[in-house]
């Protein structure tokens, strides 16, 4: 088993892939005292100098480059990617952050998890909303939820459509689902649909657990607002998760004087928290002390079989209607109707 790391020894890390997200995640290195941002890698050789440059490192046109100088890295490319990259960074020995959906197939996420454990390393999956101080907040206040209702809108953004809505936006609720209730699933219903790309944009799934509770999701990459939004109900409190405010509101009826039940509404605001730095804060830690992270590879690959099953009854579904979709492929705002 690889040792623990000195606390005085800086982990060298790098990014591999800078494009939105990636930028961000080397930035945070960047500015971390325990961290040496070694290099930063992406295809596009004018994007790594670019991010090199402002993150004071150095830029990388091949990340196979990159990880002969690192302990760590965090892997921020298109999912396609995420197999073939992960594959080359733990076969060199390198902890690894990976961005969710960990792989494309569970084929790909079994393979990762058995050369991780293997070589005994670090394989994180990015699931940022578990480092949410909302979600660490309301996670205390579970008891035997019965009811979850979560909805993800987004308006459309350029980029992620080489992946459904489900994999782009519903898996962050059902990974934080799935870690909140403890039971399988017993089924689940779904129903989606195509609009702007030609992957599904807007989805919803109903999932039944063999517990009796029951969580709906719903999310869109077409909205006109943003919203990350959870409402749980359970015995005796409801409880309300906004994702993007960072609040937890928790309510429950207490008797006073009076023969009528009171609301006891209590709300509490982690504006002043950044979730991605919580992220990169566990893992660096998760590397220099050799834990398990919460969120492992096992955890990744259940939620990905989750999202898998859900994208697959969708297709199904769809295949009743597909007269009803452009056959051209010239999907958009056009009104034909």
């Amino acid at each position: 088993m690889r040792p623990s790391m000195s606390q005085t020894k800086k982990i060298r890390v790098g990014v591999i892939g800078v494009g939105y997200l990636g930028r961000f995640h080397a930035q945070k290195y960047a500015a971390m005292t325990d961290v040496d941002l070694v290099g930063v890698a992406d295809l596009d050789p004018n994007r790594a100098e670019l991010v090199a440059k402002e993150c004071g490192t150095v830029p990388f046109d091949n990340y196979l480059n990159l990880i002969q100088e690192v302990d760590a890295v965090s892997i921020v490319v298109p999912t396609v990617q995420h197999y073939q990259t992960a594959l080359d960074c733990l076969n060199q020995g390198i902890d690894i952050l990976l961005e969710k959906p960990m792989t494309v197939t569970l084929a790909e996420a079994d393979e990762l998890i058995r050369l991780a454990e293997d070589k005994q390393l670090i394989l994180q999956v990015g699931h940022l909303e578990r480092f949410n101080p909302a979600v660490l907040a309301v996670r205390p206040l579970l008891c035997n939820p019965l009811f979850i209702e979560a909805h993800r809108l987004s308006v459309f953004k350029n980029r992620s459509t080489d992946v459904d809505v489900i994999l782009d936006l519903m898996i962050h609720d059902i990974d934080i689902i799935l870690s909140m209730v403890d039971a399988p699933i017993e089924n689940i219903h779904t129903v989606g649909a195509p609009v702007i790309t030609q992957l599904t944009d807007i989805a919803n799934a109903r999932i039944v657990f063999e517990n009796g509770c029951t969580a709906n999701i719903t999310v869109s990459r077409i909205s006109l607002d943003n919203v990350r939004k959870m409402r749980i109900f359970q015995p005796g409190r409801y409880l309300a998760v906004d994702f993007g405010k960072k609040e937890v509101m928790a309510v429950r009826l207490k008797q006073e004087n009076t023969d009528i039940p009171m609301p006891d509404i209590t709300r509490n605001s982690f504006q002043e928290q950044d979730v991605l730095e919580l992220e990169l804060l566990d893992f660096v830690e998760n590397v220099r002390q050799r834990k398990k992270p919460a969120v492992s590879g096992q955890e990744g690959r259940r939620a990905l079989e989750v999202a898998l099953l859900v994208i697959h009854q969708i297709k199904e579904n769809q295949s009743r209607f597909s007269h009803l979709l452009n056959t051209e492929g010239n999907f958009g705002f056009i009104d034909n109707c």
